[in-house]
């Protein structure tokens, strides 16, 4: 099972001393803190247990939240072989997690399974359909899924570095084509859930710019980063000035929506 704690947190746009930002804090600059907990209802199923240092057993969001977690990011697949993380899971997981305070961080992989730079295999009931029917599939089902599920935040796609929905939302071979399924979907979001933060999802720090700059005519919210040492680079000072510098070149808040680090040899 492959279990990854996804940390994120907000580099807010301003000069100020720590100090000051935690004393000036408004709604919009509140710092999330956040994990991945998409496997949870798979391996509550398996009747696992979780427990704290001192051995009680404990429930895993009760814990988190008094840690100062306060939002959950959660993956969507659209028919996964197994149910676990399709719609109905994610959309009963999700409203348990809002009625204990946390914040909702989607993020729509439009696939069946995984989505990562090397996979964006389009989903098995949409892969014989021409661009105009696989727009309006894109549409309604987007429109569903922020509608019932009104997120806080919101993926269009995971890790889209090549695009999504391929090959036909392939951003080297049909960019064109890619920004128009990007804006059916964010046109979804905007229409039928105003209230979310829209995030664009890009892997790495090499070559961000390249990226966001393809998709600077795209109406969103955040830049959203993955950032894993093993792939990325150790150097947290090159990562800061590639959050500084994309901030600042395309008016967006930067988080850090991927991360791990290994805790145990």
């Amino acid at each position: 099972m492959r279990v990854i704690f996804l940390f994120l947190s907000l580099v807010l746009l301003s000069a100020c001393k720590k100090e000051e930002k935690i004393q000036e804090m408004t709604p919009e600059k509140t710092l999330l803190k956040a994990v991945d907990i998409s496997s949870f209802p798979e391996i509550v199923a398996a009747n696992q247990l979780y427990y704290n240092e001192l051995g009680d057993e404990v429930e895993l969001p009760d814990m988190l939240q008094k840690a100062g977690i306060n939002t959950i990011r959660l993956r969507l697949w659209v028919n996964p072989v197994n149910s676990h993380s399709g719609f109905e899971e994610v959309h009963a997981y999700s409203q348990l997690l809002k009625s204990k305070g946390f914040k909702i961080w989607l993020s729509i992989h439009y696939s069946d399974t995984w989505a990562d730079p090397g996979h964006q295999q389009i989903p098995q009931q949409w892969q014989a359909l021409d661009l105009p029917v696989l727009k309006d599939s894109l549409l309604r089902y987007t429109a569903k899924v922020v509608k019932e599920i009104q997120p806080d935040f919101v993926q269009i796609g995971n890790e889209i570095n090549s695009g999504f929905l391929h090959p036909l939302g392939n951003i080297e071979n049909n960019y064109a084509q890619f920004i128009d399924l990007m804006n059916t979907a964010i046109e979804a979001v905007r229409t039928y859930a105003p209230q979310t933060r829209i995030i664009l999802h890009y892997a790495g720090i090499e070559n961000a710019a390249w990226f966001f700059e393809k998709v600077k005519s795209l109406d969103y919210d955040i830049i959203g980063l993955s950032y894993y040492p093993m792939w990325h680079g150790k150097s947290l000072e090159l990562l800061q000035q590639t959050i500084d510098d994309l901030a600042a070149t395309f008016s967006k808040k930067v988080l850090i929506a991927e991360t791990s680090y290994p805790f145990t040899l």
